[in-house]
């Protein structure tokens, strides 16, 4: 399956990847004194795109510090610089579907990373932009306005162990359909970068392959790993119906796969282990969620501030409960909208080697969803039926 991982190698940008450390109290390449040393390697990855085609982002540098609290100007830091001087542009949207672009690696004291810098380049003034989004059907960019936090880098917090003689990947997961956010009918957009990172220390497992129906082939299919109701990693199926989620931490979760004109089909007991792939299904049982016979509801609504997400959770008989769609939020009006399935989700579990795939529903969850909105780390939410029209939804924080 490596075919499927587009890497980038080290020695291949030995003339363009300059790597580099900065800052005193031991974060330097090398060490120093018998430091014990390891390397960290930094991989790119996205999620599935929502109706864009191309969101393109550049990367100047990766900065990674022993301390949670580190300011941009303190000690401590070791850096990757990405393609020197000006970093380097890249298209979000092609890397999915398993697919990673290895940004560089560096030498540096092994031992625990608790905080990591994204630092952009500035968008420009003149296409082609640093950071731009082209809508789906135009090929005109549209410089994406960018954070203040690009100058300094763009703060996350990790938990990346970095053992002695060895290398640690640290793969970004940079969710470009929920990081660009349209601002009214302004024809601007905000980069508000959703990123996550996941630290991987072996490639022989840690994915989730399989197929979905030929006939669910498409970029609008959404096939995702949930954790209690949280995504964990989401892909869109290749044109043959494939799906790879890479890189998954080692646990058990649901598969969720929501299609356009399709019942949404839930696979529980996922197992994801280090030491092999995980299959759910094969080319010759695809998984194939039911047609959603009674359509679909339109449910809209606003949220206040205009900051804040939305989603769409629904907790099946017996469970789980997982979210089956995430709408994005318009940056000036606060409007957002849902298209949901009106039938019931269908539920089957996990069987190693399957001769065949049923998704049981339960007539009872038909219609029944939650619609969850967060706001600096504060939840709302309220309980819709989509079986009858559902009257515009308000949350004021």
């Amino acid at each position: 399956m490596n075919i499927l991982r587009r890497f980038i190698s080290f020695a291949g940008l030995a003339g363009s990847l300059v790597l580099a450390a900065c800052g005193g109290g031991g974060g330097g390449i090398g060490g120093t004194g018998g430091t014990m040393e390891g390397t960290l390697r930094v991989q790119l990855t996205d999620a599935p795109s929502c109706g864009y085609e191309h969101v393109y982002v550049t990367i100047t540098k990766v900065r990674v510090n022993q301390s949670s609290t580190a300011s941009d100007t303190d000690g401590g830091w070791s850096e990757v610089l990405v393609d020197a001087p000006s970093g380097r542009r890249i298209d979000l949207l092609t890397l999915q579907n398993g697919v990673l672009d290895e940004l560089g690696e560096t030498k540096l004291p092994a031992g625990k990373y608790t905080q990591m810098r994204l630092v952009l380049a500035e968008s420009g003034s003149t296409a082609p932009f640093a950071n731009a989004v082209v809508l789906e059907g135009e090929t005109d960019e549209i410089a994406l306005d960018t954070p203040s936090a690009q100058q300094s880098g763009l703060k996350l917090n990790v938990d990346l162990d970095v053992p002695a003689d060895k290398v640690l990947d640290a793969v970004i997961d940079f969710d470009a359909c929920k990081s660009v956010v349209k601002r009214g009918n302004s024809g601007r957009y905000n980069l508000k970068p959703v990123i996550s990172v996941t630290p991987v220390l072996s490639d022989a497992g840690l994915r989730v392959v399989g197929y979905v129906d030929p006939a669910i082939a498409l970029a609008t299919t959404k096939v995702s790993v949930q954790s209690a109701g949280v995504p964990v990693k989401a892909t869109a199926p290749d044109s043959t119906g494939q799906f790879v989620l890479y890189p998954v931490p080692v646990g058990t979760y649901d598969l969720v796969v929501t299609a356009s004109g399709r019942a949404t089909a839930v696979m529980t007991g996922v197992p994801v282990i280090t030491t092999a792939f995980t299959h759910v299904s094969t080319q010759a049982v695809p998984i194939a969620p039911a047609a959603a016979a009674s359509g679909v509801r339109a449910v809209t609504g606003t949220v206040n501030p205009a900051t804040a997400t939305v989603r769409a959770l629904q907790t099946l008989t017996g469970g789980p409960t997982v979210e089956v769609q995430w709408a994005p939020v318009d940056a000036t009006s606060g409007a957002f909208a849902f298209s949901l399935p009106i039938d019931a989700p269908g539920k089957t579990t996990y069987v190693a080697n399957p001769t065949s795939i049923t998704f049981a529903a339960a007539a009872g969850d038909a219609g029944l969803y939650r619609i969850e909105a967060e706001s600096a780390g504060t939840i709302k939410t309220q309980d819709i039926d989509t079986k009858n029209a559902v009257a515009p939804l308000a949350f004021t924080f």
